[in-house]
């Protein structure tokens, strides 16, 4: 199995998991695991490209340079993989905020997006 192959299939879990959390009603948990999802699609994609990155800012500034500002992904889904970051440091740090349903549905259904978009594209294109 390649890193590529394993990054998506863990992805895949972790929307899984994210969508149980929901369930759960346990929202800031469902917004961490939908975030990280997207993180590993974005880390297999620019995988493609020979790229890799330890730090979530590193991953998200190389997704945004080498797939979104080349066309090769929409520009909302790079707004999307921010938001998602943003949400989750959100989520797991600050103990006054609270995560709703409404906003744990929209990041879960932008993260599936997200991660399925990616999928799409490394199957046609690698």
């Amino acid at each position: 199995m390649t890193e590529t192959t394993a990054l998506i299939q863990k992805a895949q879990r972790y929307l899984k998991s994210a969508e149980l959390l929901l369930e759960d009603k346990d929202y800031e948990s469902s917004v961490s695991r939908t975030y990280y999802a997207m993180f590993y699609a974005a880390q297999a994609v620019l995988l493609t490209k020979n790229l890799s990155f330890s730090s979530h800012k590193g991953v998200i500034s190389a997704f945004g340079e080498h797939f979104i500002k080349t066309g090769t992904f929409p520009k909302e889904m790079g707004r999307e993989l921010n938001r998602a970051f943003e949400k989750r440091q959100i989520g797991d740090y600050e103990y006054t905020f609270v995560v709703s349903n409404e906003d744990a549905e929209q990041m879960l259904q932008s993260g599936k997006d997200f991660v399925n978009t990616i999928t799409r594209w490394l199957n046609t294109n690698v």
